[in-house]
């Protein structure tokens, strides 16, 4: 994949974000993201050496639209300034988690697990959690998964490194609040990230390392995952 390209025309875009000058550089789009999509099929068909139950998606499963959704925004860019993959199991719009690529100037990453999850869900996550809470720890607490991703401190999407997108200011109606890990049952998503350099994606050798990230968080979603797939 030649992020090089690829981000050098996000950053001419984020700079020109106007349909006249998109549709002046519409053949450099396709080119770019025809070697985007390349990048995705293998890292589909890498993630499934590992991970059998994404081998069936595609790259179009997986991709999303270039143009943004402007109606409730009161930024009215017309494109997004990053391509992103959300390469999952049950696709793109299910609870049950998944790997997530994002190429964006400065800002290139790589994450797992379970986004925007509904109340009844969370409340079965978090009793999960509790019932479970040796088989969690070993999730979230070794050496690979703090390594990329960190310990959940508060941590936003433009930090380097994350657990947790969201997360409730106290513990949550129900819960003791003097649970040891009450941290975890604050988390009103369980979805954690891994920021790379923009050099990241070059070549061919970026997909053994995103073997390495997406291993190192694969154990906490199918936690997850094994008690939101009840819901869905």
């Amino acid at each position: 994949m030649d992020a090089k390209r690829i981000l050098g025309f996000l950053t001419e875009l984020m700079a020109n974000n106007n349909r006249q000058w998109f549709l002046g550089h519409k053949a450099e789009y396709e080119a770019v993201r025809a070697d985007f999509e390349e990048g995705v099929s293998q890292a589909i068909a890498r993630i499934s050496m590992f991970d059998p139950t994404v081998s069936h998606i595609t790259v179009k499963d997986a991709t999303y639209r270039f143009y943004r959704d402007t109606r409730f925004s009161k930024d009215k860019s017309p494109y997004k300034n990053h391509l992103g993959a959300y390469i999952a199991a049950h696709g793109k719009k299910a609870l049950h988690g998944g790997y997530y690529i994002h190429l964006e100037p400065g800002h290139c990453l790589l994450s797992c697990g379970n986004y925007w999850l509904p109340t009844n869900v969370l409340t079965a996550c978090r009793n999960e959690i509790m019932a479970n809470t040796g088989e969690w720890l070993k999730c979230v607490k070794s050496p690979a998964f703090l390594a990329y991703f960190g310990a959940g401190e508060d941590a936003g999407w433009d930090d380097r490194q994350g657990f947790g997108l969201e997360r409730l200011k106290t513990c949550p109606t129900g819960f003791p609040r003097d649970y040891e890990h009450v941290g975890y049952l604050r988390m009103k998503d369980y979805c954690c990230w891994h920021g790379v350099d923009d050099g990241f994606f070059d070549g061919t050798g970026w997909l053994d390392e995103m073997e390495n990230v997406f291993k190192a968080g694969k154990p906490m979603m199918d936690f997850m995952n094994s008690v939101i797939d009840d819901y869905e």
